[in-house]
């Protein structure tokens, strides 16, 4: 089914977006809770301007995503950490930690749902962590070294 959506629902779509759902989907969650209505032609009539400024909206979140991930492609972020005598790290690196170093020390400003770590960093030494933007998957350095 055909809807368009009234208000941003993660995971799915922003408002005015224009999106092919399941029946049920629609039929049971989006439509009672006035989340979307179906696409019929007098909504796209209604909501045409609407719906050409999302679809504009929409290229520039992808041009602008593809430009991070060239960004931070080849890019290489180092942290200080209390550690172990073993090497263990007190308090791990996460994906929020990554996002929050990749602002200061190299002023970019990403979101935390395309850095891929697999489990938390919680060693240290020298780590590669995938990032996926734009259907592109580039490698991010991460260096953890002992705080002094």
């Amino acid at each position: 089914m055909e809807v368009l959506l009234l208000q941003d629902i993660p995971e799915v779509g922003k408002k005015n977006d224009l999106l092919i759902v399941g029946d049920g989907y629609a039929m049971n969650f989006l439509l009672p809770q006035s989340k979307a209505m179906v696409a019929t032609p007098t909504v796209r009539r209604r909501y045409a301007e609407q719906i050409k400024r999302r679809a504009l909206e929409r290229e520039q979140e992808k041009l602008m995503v593809a430009q991070a991930a060239k960004a931070i492609a080849g890019r290489t972020v180092t942290f200080q950490r209390k550690a172990t005598k073993t090497g263990k790290l007190y308090a791990a690196v996460t994906e929020k930690n990554i996002v929050e170093a990749l602002k200061e020390q190299h002023k970019l400003d990403v979101s935390e749902d395309i850095i891929t770590i697999g489990d938390p960093i919680k060693a240290l030494g020298d780590f590669d962590v995938r990032v996926t933007q734009a259907g592109r998957t580039g490698v991010l350095k991460v260096s953890v070294k002992q705080e002094k």
